[in-house]
């Protein structure tokens, strides 16, 4: 075999590394974690319902190829993406497997078709909603997440606090919802709690990746 067959044939192995990386769910769930922020193994193992052991293994592949890195920071370590550039691959993948994927849009339909009355809008919709009306942007991701970055305007509501803060709205307030993204199942579930409580809701799929992508054109 000559050295341009070599060449070739090695690169391809070390392009694999990253699609055998990439092969596991519960890897790209931790990707996904990391694009809204640095985390502990903890908390990453709060966020996906894995247990340590098993984040642990997950972080150690990614690791050795090169998707995450770590930090330490007095008894604790914190993970975060090796770089910006991996957000873009998440979203390429996330946009080519809702496109060739059916099971993906039948899986979110079915999910949406158990909540009554739940209405999407477009971020498009939201931005023309936040600059004409009086309106609550909610984020429901965690805190932490929140103080990394948000949209301009949204106050912080986790979703475990929600129902506390439903307390406290005044009866005419109108609300959209976000949280992680098209992966998040969240803003569903806090619109249908808000519209039970007698308010006028709405949910944006996206979050705070894809509304920045989409605003910088």
């Amino acid at each position: 075999m000559d050295s341009a067959n070599l060449l070739k044939d090695e690169l391809y192995r070390q392009l694999s590394r990253i699609g055998k990386c990439l092969s596991s769910d519960k890897r790209l769930e931790i990707l996904t974690l990391l694009s809204q922020g640095s985390k502990t193994v903890d908390k990453l193992a709060t966020s996906s319902g894995m247990n340590f052991a098993n984040v642990s293994r997950h972080l150690q592949i990614l690791l050795e190829a090169k998707l995450v890195k770590f930090t330490k920071r007095g008894t604790h370590v914190i993970y975060s993406l090796a770089s910006p550039d991996i957000v873009d691959l998440l979203t390429s993948l996330w946009r080519i497997s809702e496109k060739q994927l059916p099971d993906i849009a039948k899986l979110k339909d079915d999910f949406m078709n158990n909540l009554d009355s739940i209405q999407t809008l477009t971020m498009d919709q939201v931005m023309e909603k936040l600059s004409t009306e009086s309106i609550l942007l909610l984020d429901l991701r965690p805190k932490e997440e929140f103080e990394i970055g948000h949209i301009r305007g949204a106050i912080s509501v986790p979703m475990e606090e929600l129902e506390l803060f439903i307390r406290e709205l005044p009866q005419d307030a109108e609300i959209i919802a976000y949280c992680r993204g098209p992966l998040c199942a969240y803003s569903a579930i806090a619109v249908q709690k808000l519209q039970a409580e007698g308010y006028r809701a709405f949910r944006m799929d996206e979050g705070v990746i894809e509304w920045q992508e989409h605003f910088a054109h």
